[in-house]
Formats: structure tokens, sequence, C-alpha cells
């Protein structure tokens, strides 16, 4: 079982300055590499093209899903966490919006599987997988229209820095509501929701963004979800709170359970509780699991990364990457197995 810390007077934590976290690289993926699943077909990745035409171009009428494949150089195996969740979540997106069924969620597993193999990736990657509305017309419309899915992978690393601690604010833009736009789906057209806050937490010289609901609770990262830590106990919010219900909060939120014997309040959460947290983190697929040290420029309980928070993110490293026989049923494995392995 982890310490908890003591709480710092207010003094200390505004003496304590936290290493500044390292700007992720994202990768841009370039038309003349790799594999893409393009409208039933792996092909090329030049190959996969869409007309200026197209519906979801002009009116973000799509869902998405972002997968994480771990690489475990002892085993040499690439091992994708929580495959067929995702894509629970993306029939489930698609529903939403009126998409056809199309390919099943075993399909579609094993597609990916199929793809990332092909493309014979040996390091950690990112898989996203896009449903579209791909009629060529202007018409404000859902469920008379046409619509394809397209999957891409590549090798990626860290989102953000997972180690040094974010810094981070409460956003000026509000999360959108669920009246408005469906958050329980992935819909492509609300991230130009998470796009403005982000942007506005860069220009500023944060690392991320929170979002409050239209009623000024707390609601979630940009594309994350968040957990407060308070004398031991952990809330994170509520599905009515308009946040998407994260994979990996789920899976954070199991392991805290099981294997560090700590349970998780579902509730609302006020924003001046952030500020009092003696941990705070983020959970998602990009993210993983992610400190926050910093929240409006002040400092979370001693500035740096918390023990509950740091534990936590390495027993899901070692579940997600293989290393942990009591998680297997989380992964899927690309590489054919050696035999005696």
């Amino acid at each position: 079982m982890v310490q908890q810390q003591s709480h710092p007077t207010t003094d200390e934590a505004a003496q304590s300055e936290p290493r500044k976290a390292e700007a992720p690289v994202i990768p841009t993926i370039s038309t003349g590499e790799g594999l893409v699943y393009h409208q039933g077909r792996l092909v090329p990745t030049h190959e996969a093209m869409l007309s200026v035409t197209t519906h979801a171009l002009h009116y973000g009428t799509g869902c998405f899903e972002g997968i994480r494949a771990y690489w475990n150089e002892e085993q040499e195996q690439l091992y994708v966490l929580k495959l067929r969740e995702h894509f629970e979540r993306f029939a489930h997106s698609r529903r939403i919006l009126m998409m056809h069924p199309g390919e099943s969620v075993e399909e579609l597993c094993d597609v990916t599987v199929e793809l990332l193999r092909r493309q014979e990736i040996r390091s950690d990657a990112y898989i996203r997988p896009v449903a579209y509305k791909s009629a060529r017309t202007i018409k404000l419309t859902l469920s008379s229209l046409e619509d394809s899915i397209s999957i891409y992978a590549f090798p990626m690393g860290n989102y953000v820095d997972i180690s040094a601690g974010l810094n981070v604010c409460v956003s000026n833009w509000r999360r959108v509501s669920g009246n408005a736009i469906p958050v329980r789906a992935k819909t492509t057209g609300a991230y130009i929701n998470s796009a403005l806050a982000t942007d506005e937490a860069a220009a500023a010289g944060f690392d991320e963004a929170i979002f409050l609901t239209q009623s000024g609770t707390v609601s979630e990262g940009s594309s994350c979800n968040i957990f407060v830590v308070k004398k031991g106990r952990i809330s994170t919010t509520r599905p009515a709170d308009d946040i998407l219900e994260g994979i990996t909060r789920e899976a954070a939120m199991q392991l805290l359970a099981r294997d560090m014997g700590l349970a998780t309040e579902v509730r609302a959460i006020e924003r001046t509780e952030l500020y009092d947290a003696d941990e705070i983190f983020f959970t998602g697929t990009g993210v993983q699991i992610s400190p926050v040290t910093r929240v409006d420029r002040r400092a979370i309980g001693s500035g740096q990364p918390g023990p509950i928070t740091m534990e936590l993110q390495q027993r899901y490293l070692r579940a997600a990457r293989g290393d942990d026989p009591a998680y297997a049923d989380w992964l899927t494995p690309v590489y054919p197995r050696q035999a005696g392995a």
C-alpha cells in the first residue's frame, strides 16, 4: 500500500517549482509510407484518399477511437490494449450517428491486428479507426447518407510527459453539453471544443486544460478523464458531468481497487477541490496515467507527482506491456507466439 504524502503549507507549495514537462513529439504521417484499412481493404497510405466534397469534412459527421499498442522487448511481442472494448465503443458511437452496422467488432479487431502485423511495427504504437459520412453532398442529415471506415496505425511513444507532472489550467471554454452534442459518442465534430481549449492553454503557457460543465462543476480534461486524491480518498467525475466514459478511466479504477485497495467515488467535483487536492491525475489512451502538479498556477500537494498516481502509473504500464499476467485479458498479441513461449 502506498503512503499518503502530507499536505505542505501554502508557502512550501508556492516554493516547490516542478520540473517542466517536456513537449511531446507527435508524428506527422507521410502519405508515402505504411498501409491503411480504407473502405473495406488494406491499401498503401497514398491510395487512401477522400474527395473535398465528403460530408464528414464539412460537418464533422464522423466518430473515432484512439487505441494504443505496447511493445515488450523481452517477449518480442506487440500488445494491443483493450482492443475489443475500443471497438465496442466505436460501434456505439456509430449507432448514435445513425451509421450502418458494416464491419463487426470482431472483424475490426482482426483487421487492426493484420494492419499492425503487415507493417511489422515493433515499438509502441497508436491506432486510429475513424468512421465517417462519406457521401458527397452538402445536405444536413445523417440517416440517409452512406458511411465508411478507415484505420491507420503508426509508431508513437508518450503523447505527453508522464513523469514530470503537468501544469494545467481551468479552461474559459466550457465542456460541450450532452444536450447539444452526444458526448458519450466519440464524435469528430465535438473535438473543436477540445482544440479550442488546448490551443488557449498552450498560448497561456500551460500543458493541458480542464473543462467545467455548463453548470460550473468539473468535467474532464481536453481529451482525458480526471481523478482527484484527498486524504487517501479518490474521486472522479460522473457521466452526468458530460464526460466521455474512458476505457483507461475504467482500467484505472480496476487497478486502484484490485491491486491498491483504493475505491473510487464517482461524484460531482467542484472547481476549488482541484486547488485543495493532494494529488490529481489524468487518464486516457493518449495521456495514459499522467500526474498533474499545478492547476491555475497553484501547486497541487507537494507540487510533485504524488505516490498514489505514480504507483498506479507503474501498475498500468506493467499491465499494458504484458508484464502482469493478472491482466492478460486486457491484451491482444499481434505476432504469433513462439513455440514454448
